[in-house]
C-alpha cells in the first residue's frame, strides 16, 4: 500500500473532524509497520504580545491539550508508507502548499521524507521540518505557539479540505445525516465517476 499512486487519486471523506480523525485512527491501526509519536513543544509568547498573562500560569500539560481550528494536533503518529496532507504552506515554488498529500518515506526526530502525491510536482522527494504556529483565532485570552510537523494522517479528510481534489475513487462516511446540503454536493463533485463512488 505504500505505493504513492494508489494514493494519489483516492479518498475516504467525512463531513467533520472528529469523523475524519476517528477514520484515520483506525486505519493506522490496521496499517502495517512500527509507528512514531511525536509531540508538539508548546509556549505562551512573549509578555509584549500577552500582557496580562505569566508564562508560569499555564502548565505544558494545560497547553498541550489545546485543539483548535487552524491548529495542530499537540500528538501526531504516523508509520512509513502512510498518507499524510500538509497543513501549511512550506515553499509554494515547490508545490508544498496546504492541501498538498504525500506518502511518508522515512521518519527521522527532526524531519520526516515523504513523496509528493497531488499537485504539479507529483513524484519529487521532499522533506518536512517541524514549524512554530501561533493560532490567529483560537479563542483564549493569550497566544501561544505550538512546534509540530505542520502534517495530518488523511486516508480521510474533511468534505470541505477535499474541494480542490479531483478523485477516481472516493468513499463518504457518514455516521449521521449531512448537515449543510452543500457538503454533499462538493463530496458528490470530487469523483469523476459514478462508478467511483460509494457511501
Amino acid at each position: 500500500m505504500s505505493d504513492y499512486m494508489y494514493f494519489q487519486s483516492r479518498a475516504i471523506l467525512a463531513p467533520t473532524l472528529k469523523s475524519v480523525e476517528k477514520v484515520n485512527n483506525f486505519v493506522l491501526t490496521i496499517f502495517s509497520g512500527m509507528k512514531n509519536e511525536y509531540l508538539s513543544s508548546d509556549t505562551t509568547c512573549q509578555a509584549n504580545e500577552n500582557e496580562d498573562v505569566k508564562q508560569e500560569w499555564f502548565t505544558p500539560e494545560f497547553l498541550n491539550d489545546i485543539k483548535c481550528s487552524g491548529l495542530l494536533n499537540h500528538k501526531l503518529t504516523l508509520k512509513s508508507g502512510v498518507a499524510v496532507m500538509l497543513l501549511q504552506n512550506i515553499d509554494q515554488t515547490s508545490g508544498l502548499c496546504n492541501g498538498t498529500r504525500l506518502i511518508v518515506n522515512k521518519l527521522g526526530s527532526n524531519v520526516i521524507r515523504a513523496t509528493v502525491v497531488t499537485g504539479r510536482n507529483i513524484g519529487d522527494k521532499v522533506y518536512i521540518p517541524r514549524m512554530n504556529l501561533i493560532p490567529s483565532d483560537s479563542g483564549l485570552p493569550f497566544k501561544f505557539q505550538r512546534r509540530q510537523f505542520s502534517l495530518t494522517v488523511c486516508f480521510a479528510m474533511t468534505i470541505n479540505m477535499s474541494q480542490d481534489q479531483s478523485l477516481s475513487h472516493v468513499r463518504l462516511y457518514l455516521p449521521k445525516s449531512m448537515f449543510i446540503y452543500g457538503q454533499l454536493y462538493v463530496a458528490l463533485s470530487r469523483v469523476k465517476s459514478r462508478s467511483g463512488l460509494r457511501i
